[in-house]
C-alpha cells in the first residue's frame, strides 16, 4: 500500500459521486458529509461505519453531529491518500440505514 499522488487521486476520484479531495495536515484525505433525519439515524450509520471499518481494518475519522456525520479517509501510515481509502468509501457509499 502506498500513497497516491494529487493526479491518481483526482483521476479516480470520479468513481467516487460527491466525495471531495481536501488538503489538511499537509496531506491529501477524501471527506463527505452524509445528511439523516436526526441524530438517530445519523448514529446508526456512524455504527455501521465503524463496524465495516473494523471488518477491514481500516479506519476513517468520523465526526458524527444531529443529523448529519463526515466521514474522512486517509492512510495514517502511509501520510495520504492510497487504494483502500477509495474502496472503504465506495462501501460506505453502499451501506443502509
Amino acid at each position: 500500500m502506498s500513497k497516491l499522488e494529487k493526479k491518481q487521486i483526482v483521476s479516480k476520484l470520479s468513481t467516487l459521486p460527491s466525495w471531495q479531495l481536501i488538503f489538511e495536515d499537509s496531506m491529501y484525505k477524501l471527506q463527505k458529509m452524509f445528511n439523516f433525519e436526526d441524530f438517530e439515524q445519523a448514529l446508526k450509520f456512524t455504527n455501521k461505519v465503524g463496524t465495516l471499518s473494523e471488518k477491514h481494518d481500516h479506519h476513517p475519522r468520523i465526526v458524527l453531529e444531529w443529523g448529519r456525520v463526515n466521514i474522512t479517509w486517509w492512510s495514517h501510515s502511509e501520510g495520504g491518500v492510497v487504494d483502500s481509502d477509495f474502496v472503504m468509501a465506495k462501501k460506505v457509499d453502499k451501506l443502509k440505514i
